[in-house]
């Protein structure tokens, strides 16, 4: 009886357990209908039909745009930047309008996701440049409307004229604003060859915490080195260049007295080093590559060699040379001729001139004829004096002088488009910059120096610099201008008592060398910038 009435209560409850059954999933599908994202509305700044919006007097892009519209135009708006991903959730849109707005700039990723989008309008707003690759992405492209605009066509709108250049989208014509030179130009009708781009500047690199007066560069067992001399130290100190660390290391040494001049000298594949001091004499070193050290193996006649102050290293004719000019009272500048196992000395040039400086150089006295070795000495007691090199005698016989140049501390050459030009350094007045003109050299710039023992060209690369250093103030830099076929001012250096600046080439790397006879000697690194980029 009891489980009879059990079965029958059991019964009962089966159609009361179907109904809360049903009853649990018509809630659980009313909720999951409830929480599906409603469509966005359209927002109120804007008028929208099924396909379309129109936005005015909005002060940003709205992003609640109903997802489906396939044409969007935004006109008289306030806002006047757009950010990246301004028209994300729009997969779509086709025509995107903005137009007679005060744009003034737009992220580089403002159209991103706009892979429908064929037609783009930005005309009449206040746009002076557009982010590069803006339009990366939108391969569906036809049609693109960017007229009244003040674009500033320079070097970073560059990459538009290059899009232009191979877009296969249809442009209307478009003119620069600006600069000057390019003011009402049809962008459409520039090339990239209208861009110079390309900058270069000297970034700090690394502080070598000594003073120091010459430095040279040279190149051994198919390395490059650099050796500096160190006047209060005594040292001509060598380095090499650490490329781990990627910076200069010590390599080695030779230790001296008032060491003013290391001149490095490779014959065949041997090294030579001649060490110039004020006092102790000065000597000639050889690197034994078998003890690793430098050896010394001779010294300078302390007679005529005094007072060093500079010295040239020169081939003529398959014959090594060196000079040294000598300051004192009572020297000789002098040449010296390497005789197969040593250096002897082969001409003194003149005495108790107390010459500074010596430059050795090619030049021709007419374009028909072949370049000849020469030698300007410079001279706190005459005007530079140049030196012609006589092949029959095998010496320098005196040519002439450089007029109305007294007081020159230094005479450095370089060569542009095969003209020689030569920098004349003067610590009080100023120093100049001069073209050989077939008999003498010729005034072509001016630089006012105050202090200034060094006035260095050098070239790295295409590009051509020269360095005034001065005592009193920052060091100028000046770039070779081609049209102008003079140097322009460049970049400003901070070097105390600056004494010589030397090109230093490694790995494709190129360093300025900075000596100071008051601070630390710098090294700069040669940057190329592309403002194009």
């Amino acid at each position: 009886m009891e489980s009879e009435r059990s079965q029958r209560m059991g019964n009962a409850c089966n159609p009361l357990k179907r109904i809360a059954y049903c009853l649990c999933l018509l809630s659980a599908l009313l909720l999951t209908e409830g929480k599906k994202p409603a469509k966005p509305k359209c927002p109120a700044v804007c008028t929208c039909t099924k396909d379309n919006a129109l936005c005015e007097n909005a002060r940003s892009i709205p992003r609640t745009v109903p997802p489906d519209v396939i044409s969007l135009l935004f006109t008289s708006n306030s806002f006047d930047v757009i950010s990246d991903d301004a028209f994300i959730g729009l997969p779509h849109l086709e025509y995107l309008f903005i137009e007679n707005n005060n744009i003034k700039s737009i992220s580089r990723h403002t159209f991103r996701g706009l892979k429908s989008l064929i037609h783009l309008s930005l005309a009449n707003n206040n746009l002076q440049t557009l982010p590069k690759d803006i339009f990366k992405g939108l391969d569906s492209l036809t049609n693109v409307d960017l007229r009244g605009n003040s674009f500033n066509c320079d070097c970073k709108l560059k990459w538009l004229v290059e899009w232009l250049g191979h877009t296969n989208a249809t442009v209307e014509d478009i003119y620069c604003e600006g600069p000057p030179e390019y003011k009402k130009r049809k962008i459409n009708s520039l090339s990239s060859k209208d861009f110079d781009c390309i900058i270069t500047e000297f970034a700090k690199s690394q502080d070598l915490p000594f003073q120091s007066l010459s430095i040279d560069t040279f190149s051994y067992m198919n390395d490059e080195y650099v050796v500096i001399a160190q006047p209060f130290t005594g040292k001509c100190i060598f380095l090499e260049w650490d490329h781990v660390e990627k910076t200069f290391r010590n390599y080695d040494n030779i230790t001296g007295t008032s060491t003013v001049v290391c001149k490095p000298i490779v014959i065949e594949t041997q090294l030579y080093v001649i060490v110039a001091q004020l006092f102790g004499g000065s000597h000639i070193y050889k690197r034994d590559s078998f003890a690793n050290k430098f050896i010394k193996i001779q010294d300078i006649e302390i007679l005529k060699i005094r007072k060093p102050n500079d010295i040239e290293t020169f081939k003529i004719e398959n014959n090594w040379y060196f000079v040294v000019a000598d300051s004192s009272k009572a020297g000789f500048t002098t040449i010296y001729k390497w005789n197969g196992n040593g250096f002897y000395s082969h001409q003194s040039l003149h005495a108790w001139y107390r010459d500074t400086d010596v430059e050795y150089l090619e030049i021709a006295r007419t374009p028909q004829t072949l370049r000849t070795p020469h030698l300007i000495l410079s001279s706190s007691s005459q005007r530079p004096v140049i030196y012609q090199w006589n092949k029959a005698i095998q010496l320098f016989t005196n040519q002439t002088d450089i007029p109305n140049m007294e007081d020159v501390y230094a005479v450095k050459h370089f060569s542009v488009k095969g003209d020689v030009y030569i920098c004349l350094t003067r610590f009080i007045g100023d120093s100049k910059v001069m073209k050989w003109g077939g008999s003498s050299f010729q005034d072509i710039q001016r630089m006012p120096s105050r202090g200034s023992m060094v006035f260095q060209p050098l070239q790295i690369n295409n590009y051509q610099y020269a360095i005034l250093g001065s005592d009193y103030s920052f060091t100028q830099v000046y770039n070779w201008d081609a049209e102008k076929a003079k140097f322009v001012k460049f970049q400003e250096l901070n070097v105390q008592a600056p004494r010589s600046f030397t090109h230093v080439s490694i790995n494709k790397r190129n360093f300025l060398f900075a000596s100071s006879f008051k601070g630390n000697t710098q090294i700069y690194k040669h940057v190329i910038v592309d403002l194009s980029a």
